[in-house]
């Protein structure tokens, strides 16, 4: 058999233990396949997260989206769910709704058109209801998304720090977005698999993925900048990991794509409606309780939030504080693990979130692109540590049912 690390991309560094695991590990007995052992735990975790569903949705009250105490499949259809309903029944909407101040109203151009079109297809190849398929392709995805993700993790980490990772995210406070009707699973999905093809370096194939991607969640500007970044990276590297001229194009092609895709939908929008804003403006609606009415300015939603939340010069004092915390994360030994291309993809949509996103509950939910985390977070040995954190993922993952996912009257946290 060849050497892996023959093959392995240069520039692509390892953690230290890594081999020698897999050398300690090679005389063991017959074992189940690896991606055998990642369903297994996917599968698993798929039926404690539906416990603690059942559990929450006893003291559900009557909502918009189902009755009291409403069944697994109907409370794994709440929320943004009904905005995917309403593309497939009536598609995006030429006339942009307006309230009594003339202001957009939120509308379904916030949602991107590829999950609910997979949804489709589903419904029309198995006879499936809507909720039936909306889950059913979220649980595929994130079946599809722990077993790339084990092989992204892989190219990097220890055997046995890869499996705790994958153990981490099928049951972290985050995972039942693997199985409730949202495009998050299946962007997530996409999202690993263009990852793990930017640190092979198969640009080409890099293409369509972004593209894709971009019309499934708002990542495009993201994945952009991050592929710019790697560009620059590899050209400052270029004296110790070769980085010829067609691979160069290669890489400036896959940013054009990703580029161009993030800006497709706010000109698809553009024409439908008439209005050159109307993407922007229907995001913006969102937050208009909080900020009434105004125009993005990159990087001031995150004041205005710690205005609205904290206020006065402690406001601003936190931003600075929790920007630094990320940059300071960023040069943790365990996130340096993760090699430079995961953490230029981790910085890059940090910014991202920084530039454009208002901070309210919904934030947890955004931070799911930031999945190789795990893999930085499994990476110490310690079981007394490993047993800690997959508890505690469990008892996130309970609060973030119980508080975001549970409506109540009034309720002011949406997932």
């Amino acid at each position: 058999m060849a050497d892996r690390a023959l093959i392995r991309p240069a520039g692509r560094a390892r953690h230290p233990s890594a081999a020698a695991s897999e050398q300690r590990e090679a005389g063991a007995g017959p074992r189940l396949p690896w991606w055998a052992v990642v369903l297994a735990v996917y599968a698993a975790s798929r039926v404690l997260t539906s416990v603690l569903m059942l559990l929450a949705a006893r003291t559900q009250i009557a909502s918009p989206w189902g009755p009291a105490s409403p069944s697994l499949l109907q409370f794994s259809t709440f929320w943004d769910t009904g905005w995917y309903r309403t593309i497939l029944l009536d598609g995006y909407p030429e006339v942009l709704p307006r309230g009594a101040s003339g202001h957009v109203q939120p509308n379904a151009w916030a949602f991107m058109p590829v999950y609910p079109a997979v949804v489709r297809v589903v419904e029309a190849v198995t006879g499936a209801t809507f909720e039936q398929a909306a889950v059913g392709v979220s649980v595929v995805a994130g079946a599809g998304t722990v077993l790339v993700l084990h092989r992204l993790l892989s190219r990097f980490l220890p055997r046995s720090a890869v499996m705790t990772a994958v153990v981490l995210v099928c049951v972290a406070p985050l995972s039942p977005l693997f199985q409730i009707g949202y495009a998050e699973s299946l962007s997530t999905f996409l999202l690993v698999t263009a990852l793990l093809l930017l640190v092979d370096r198969r640009y080409r194939a890099l293409v369509p993925v972004v593209v894709v991607l971009a019309f499934t969640r708002p990542l495009g500007a993201a994945i952009a900048f991050a592929l710019v970044l790697h560009g620059v990276h590899r050209l400052r590297t270029a004296d110790a990991d070769p980085f010829p001229g067609a691979e160069r194009v290669r890489v400036a092609v896959a940013a054009a794509a990703a580029g161009a895709a993030a800006l497709a939908w706010p000109a698809i929008a553009w024409i439908r409606t008439g209005s050159p804003t109307a993407y922007t403006d229907t995001e913006l609606a969102w937050r208009a309780g909080y900020t009434g009415f105004r125009h993005l300015i990159p990087f001031e939603p995150w004041f205005d939030g710690a205005a609205f939340w904290i206020g006065g010069p402690a406001g601003v004092v936190t931003v600075v504080l929790a920007v630094a915390a990320f940059v300071a994360m960023l040069l943790l030994p365990a996130v340096r693990a993760l090699g430079a291309d995961l953490r230029i993809w981790i910085l890059a949509y940090g910014l991202y979130l920084l530039a454009v996103f208002f901070p309210q509950s919904s934030l947890f939910r955004l931070l799911l692109p930031m999945i190789p985390l795990a893999g930085a977070l499994a990476l110490p040995r310690s079981r007394v540590y490993r047993v800690a954190l997959l508890l505690a993922a469990v008892v996130g993952q309970w609060v973030w049912i119980d508080v975001l996912w549970r409506m109540t009257t009034s309720d002011w946290t949406p997932p």
